[in-house]
């Protein structure tokens, strides 16, 4: 670290603080508003706070990254009033989003723990500054600063410790200068960092320059009278202030990754913490991977690793990515264990009837498990009724009986049957029909390629339009009987077609059989020669 030359002179604490305070007209209290008008020419909003006099707000504050308005007129909003200009306020809706985010924060502020923030000099004021970290003011007194006078500040990043959190007041005070004057001497681990003594002068190792991996947590590396090999940073000889460096001391894994691993290499790992969407392992020699949650089981329920993997625990992983890049590793264990769907294979084949459980219901069918792997059963594989989904079929925890109808080995996916369980309604209806019938049915729906008539219950057949001759589509009502002869049956599709005109040309056909017939009986031999020597 470099700091600036600084100039100390002593100030009453106290009272710089209240200054700030005073002097802050953006700290004013959160006031509840209602936006009266919007105009776009102007770029403002009126908003009305429950005063006499009119608040204006700049239009700027309520869009999103794309420009878009996030309020419209009589919407309710919480500002600050920053400040009056003749018989106009002027209100904020930014600052108001600060002082709710900084409440939050004092809110859930641990006094036993220490807080210490990396931000920007946004703000200078009498008694110090204003420093924004995260969306977060804080105030960080002249005197806590370190900052030289003669220089311009506004814009510098600056790390500083939480000193003073004052509920009341809605603030929080940060010190530089506690930072950089840590006691020399004391030779301790913190949440920060360890002093090391080196040669009877006490440095300090920042969390931050102990491992190559990154940030971590000190006294999960060393404890108090370790031995360690550091490098020195930098030295400063007026605070007496020596920073070292862990890290340092060792080469980094990252500028010869190749030699140490590879993509596809099975290495041991031990557990480190445990996140909800993943775990942090350590490869040793400074290396530490990423296994995502998706990659601990085959088992697409995971709910937690914390349920599959301890702490400290070691395990076989692939490695299935490096980023040289941004120096990142992952790692997979599913990879190194049986995938469900080879050993389900071995087990089953397609026409096998199994039980299974349903694990989740979507609007295209459920998926039900089977042993260790999952199977869709597809909505229109629910049943011969095809009023009948998954949505209004099952529920999650429900026992099912399927019939494997695919499996997919390449894929990993299997799809399952209950219709198949049982004949359909049109084999068993081929049992006491066939091709060429006369049936009669209702009419059940109409679309633009034709009619479906219920022949029975279950049974029903379409009518194209073509099919309709003489009758024509667009006078054909719901309900109306319709008499026609079956031309086609596909039982495994459960497909019923059926012929109004093929039914005419039948009975016409039929007609002129009789007719010819009845000619054929009353006409003599002698009848058919006179005919002949007519001719």
């Amino acid at each position: 670290m470099k700091f600036e030359d600084i100039e100390i002179e002593d100030v009453d604490f106290e009272a710089m603080l209240e200054e700030s305070f005073k002097n802050e007209e953006s700290e004013g209290d959160l006031v509840e508003g209602r936006i009266v008008k919007i105009n776009e020419d102007d770029n403002q909003a009126i908003v009305d706070v429950g005063t006499k006099k009119e608040a204006f707000l700049s239009l700027d504050q309520l869009r999103d990254e794309s420009g878009n308005l996030l309020f419209k007129e009589g919407d309710d909003i919480t500002v600050v009033v920053t400040g009056k200009r003749g018989d106009r306020l002027n209100i904020s809706y930014e600052l108001a989003k600060k002082q709710r985010a900084l409440r939050e924060f004092i809110a859930g502020y641990d006094e036993t723990q220490e807080y210490i923030i990396e931000g920007e000099v946004i703000k200078k004021n009498k008694g110090g500054y204003i420093i924004e970290c995260d969306g977060l003011d804080f105030f960080m007194p002249r005197t806590l600063s370190y900052l030289s006078q003669k220089i311009d500040p506004i814009g510098k990043k600056v790390k500083a410790v939480i000193t003073k959190v004052d509920k009341d007041k809605n603030s929080v005070v940060v010190s530089r200068k506690e930072l950089i004057e840590r006691e020399n001497g004391v030779k301790k681990i913190t949440s920060y960092g360890a002093f090391v003594d080196v040669g009877g002068v006490d440095g300090l190792v920042h969390y931050s320059q102990i491992s190559h991996k990154g940030p971590v947590n000190p006294s999960k590396y060393f404890s108090e009278g370790d031995e360690v090999n550091v490098v020195a940073l930098e030295y400063d000889k007026k605070k007496k202030h020596l920073s070292l460096s862990i890290k340092d001391a060792h080469s980094d894994p990252w500028s010869d990754i190749d030699s140490i691993v590879s993509k596809g290499d099975t290495v041991a790992v031990i557990v480190g913490n445990i996140e909800p969407y993943g775990v942090f392992v350590d490869l040793g020699n400074d290396l530490e991977a990423f296994l995502h949650v998706s990659e601990i089981s085959w088992d697409k329920n995971v709910k937690h690793p914390g349920d599959h993997l301890a702490v400290g625990e070691q395990i076989n992983v692939e490695v299935i990515e490096i980023d040289k890049n941004e120096k990142r590793l992952r790692v997979s264990l599913k990879n190194l264990l049986p995938k469900p769907i080879d050993q389900f294979c071995q087990n089953n084949r397609v026409g096998d009837v199994l039980k299974g459980e349903v694990t989740s219901v979507t609007d295209f069918g459920a998926f039900v498990k089977l042993d260790e792997i999952e199977g869709l059963l597809h909505n229109q594989e629910i049943s011969w009724d095809k009023s009948k989904n998954a949505k209004n079929s099952f529920k999650p925890g429900d026992e099912v009986e399927v019939k494997i109808i695919k499996i997919d080995k390449d894929a990993g996916k299997i799809s399952l049957s209950m219709k198949a369980l049982s004949d359909s309604p049109i084999k068993m209806f081929a049992k006491n029909h066939k091709v060429g019938d006369i049936v009669q049915g209702k009419v059940k729906d109409k679309k633009d390629f034709g009619v479906f008539i219920a022949i029975d219950d279950q049974v029903d057949a379409l009518i194209r339009s073509e099919d309709l001759f003489p009758l024509k589509i667009e006078e054909i009502e719901k309900d109306q009987d319709i008499s026609a002869v079956i031309v086609f049956m596909d039982e495994k599709n459960d497909r019923l077609r059926a012929s109004v005109k093929k039914l005419q040309m039948q009975e016409e056909k039929d007609a002129v059989a009789k007719v010819n017939a009845d000619q054929d009986d009353s006409m003599t031999l002698g009848d058919i020669l006179k005919d002949q020597l007519k001719k």
